[in-house]
């Protein structure tokens, strides 16, 4: 397996020995108390290919799956991030889902963080693996816990249909920021199918065309004439799909600053984008989070965050800078 970008904290470890961190794991599960600070050190440390071939090892060498060893050594939110590095980017992005779906109510903020972000070859990988674990599938059981036009735009984004060429097609682009102002800012009631079919199905280099045009006619940014006809989680879609089009990375900072601004933190949202986007892009949702807040995501997390949590979260976070 690749190495899933090359914008993460997180990196291959040289001079990986899969068999001795096997056994530096074991060795601080076995017996009362656990080491905590080896499994830090270990499963931060590690990009999820070298991960699972500790795994292997581990199974190899203790006769027990690292996985299930690790759930009941640890507990709460320190649990959660460990259990999640341990999978691979679509096993994780199906076990989100599945919980954020089962259960009484929908955590809705999981189903838009995942399926707004991904590409299609992601998207494809959660469709096919999130059936394989659950022998349901994923658009089934999206549509058995969403409703109306909300359902409607995630089941387009679950069938992958993205155009992912870069081509830019003037006149369309013109036409579509025309039919999108006509469908919300000029119109009585707002037809959401318009928006669907434009920021659902077109490229992202278009789109962004699509937005400065939009501009030009209507005056405002498509992100406000969102805010301004939409509400509830069908506004919350729609904005976050618009958002990743324009800076992915920002649109993860901004979730992440959320989480934790204000009273409490909502540990899932922290979790999933910490382990979700280590390997991948951290370093620039690092960079624009400073950029956006003027303080660093190190201390909004040192902030917010305490014990094992706190410790093994800012080393997924990749020092101070």
């Amino acid at each position: 397996m690749a190495a899933l970008g090359n914008r993460g904290t997180v990196t291959e470890a040289s001079g990986f020995n899969p068999e001795e961190d096997a056994q530096k794991l074991y060795s601080a599960m076995k017996g009362t108390g656990t080491n905590e600070a080896t499994i830090i050190e270990i499963l931060a440390h590690r990009t999820i290919a070298q991960r699972l071939k500790i795994k292997e090892a581990f199974k190899q060498s203790v006769g027990k799956e690292l996985f299930d060893c690790l759930k009941s050594e640890l507990t709460g939110n320190f649990e959660k991030v460990a259990v999640g590095l341990m999978m691979p980017a679509p096993v994780y992005d199906a076990y989100e889902l599945r919980n954020a779906i089962k259960g009484a109510g929908t955590e809705e903020a999981c189903l838009i963080d995942i399926l707004a972000s991904r590409s299609n070859a992601e998207m494809k990988e959660i469709v096919a693996t999130y059936k394989k674990e659950n022998g349901k599938s994923l658009e089934d059981d999206v549509c058995g816990d969403t409703s109306g036009m909300f359902q409607r735009v995630l089941v387009s984004l679950l069938t992958a249909g993205r155009d992912e060429s870069t081509k830019v097609d003037e006149a369309q682009a013109v036409q579509d920021a025309k039919d999108i102002y006509e469908a919300g800012e000029a119109h009585w009631g707002t037809d959401e199918v318009k928006f669907l079919t434009v920021l659902c199905v077109r490229n992202r280099n278009h789109l962004l065309r699509v937005f400065q045009e939009y501009q030009k006619i209507s005056g405002r940014d498509i992100e406000d004439s969102i805010k301004r006809e939409m509400s509830g989680c069908l506004e919350d879609v729609f904005l976050a799909i618009v958002k990743c089009l324009k800076n992915k990375p920002a649109f993860f900072a901004e979730r992440l600053y959320k989480s934790m601004k204000g009273l409490g933190t909502t540990d899932s949202v922290l979790i999933r984008i910490m382990v979700a986007r280590a390997e991948i892009d951290m370093l620039d949702i690092k960079a624009e989070f400073l950029k956006i807040y003027g303080k660093t995501l190190h201390s909004f997390i040192k902030g917010d965050t305490s014990g094992d949590y706190r410790k093994i979260l800012l080393e997924l976070c990749g020092g101070e800078k």
